[in-house]
């Protein structure tokens, strides 16, 4: 069993140097979000190419790691006509040069809404630009790994779960982070959250995020590196390999200090279920 990780934990570099850093803590895969990750290259909205793209999986190649995942952070919210129209086009560049990377999967979270007053208006934007996005993705074989995140228009696996049955496409998957479905009003049935989650998204869950939560001193949750707080990894990690056994896991919110011993516990925990 692997583990992988966001690149940009390592910090933004230059590209050839990151992938060789992250082959030295030796991670077989990654998320890779360029905006966050890369400082030699602009990878702004039109300056892909199938060249670049080639350029930089290749570097990430060469040292064994694989990009699993593409990071496009870019809500598709927006009610600002012109930001929306700029989210969505960088998006299905993103989906145009995936396979050039070596990516299968194109990511984000949807977007927090600006006004909870103006909530259909959100939604429409959000199914607006998914009906773009699915055609694009189909035309180019690549999966969306829609993330649900808490303060987001999906923020739960119901509102996840609401969404994939509009978007039926084989090419609409779901990235799954159990800590993101979590808040302080439902922390403590955590199982029934997680058990909930794989049974409306488990056939579509494509990839999964390894974090932790521990309660602050006022009650508040904190997010810290997996396995250093309290959530249920063991019915977490049942329950993945149940249903994709062997999918990518990568790392997130994790100091490089932390990387081995947290690699170490989603390895171990993985292959203990």
């Amino acid at each position: 069993m692997s583990a992988g990780i966001l690149a940009h934990l390592l910090g933004k570099q230059p590209y050839r140097e990151l992938a060789a850093k992250v082959a030295a803590y030796e991670f077989p895969y990654v998320q890779l979000a360029l905006s966050k990750a890369i400082s030699d290259v602009d990878c702004s909205l039109g300056k892909l190419s199938p060249g670049l793209a080639m350029e930089i999986g290749g570097a990430f190649a060469d040292r064994r790691v694989r990009i699993a995942v593409l990071g496009c952070y870019a809500s598709l919210i927006d009610l600002d006509e012109e930001s929306y129209r700029h989210n969505v086009d960088r998006f299905k560049e993103h989906l145009r040069h995936a396979r050039h990377f070596g990516a299968p999967i194109v990511a984000t979270e949807v977007g927090k809404p600006a006004d909870p007053e103006r909530l259909p208006e959100h939604w429409e934007r959000l199914n607006r630009a998914l009906e773009e996005l699915v055609d694009e993705a189909e035309r180019w074989g690549v999966t969306i790994g829609l993330e649900a995140a808490q303060g987001h228009l999906i923020d739960s696996p119901e509102t996840m779960a609401q969404t994939l049955e509009r978007f039926p496409s084989s090419c609409v998957g779901v990235v799954l982070d159990p800590c993101n479905l979590m808040n302080t009003a439902n922390f403590d049935r955590q199982d029934q959250v997680i058990q909930t989650a794989f049974e409306l998204l488990g056939p579509r869950i494509v990839s999964a995020h390894a974090k932790d939560l521990q309660r602050g001193a006022n009650g508040e949750l904190l997010e810290t590196a997996a396995g250093l707080g309290e959530l249920n990894y063991p019915l977490f990690w049942r329950l993945l390999e149940q249903y994709k056994p062997c999918g990518f896991v990568t790392l997130e919110a994790v100091t490089e200090k932390q990387c081995a011993e947290a690699a170490r516990f989603v390895r171990e925990g993985r292959s203990q279920r």
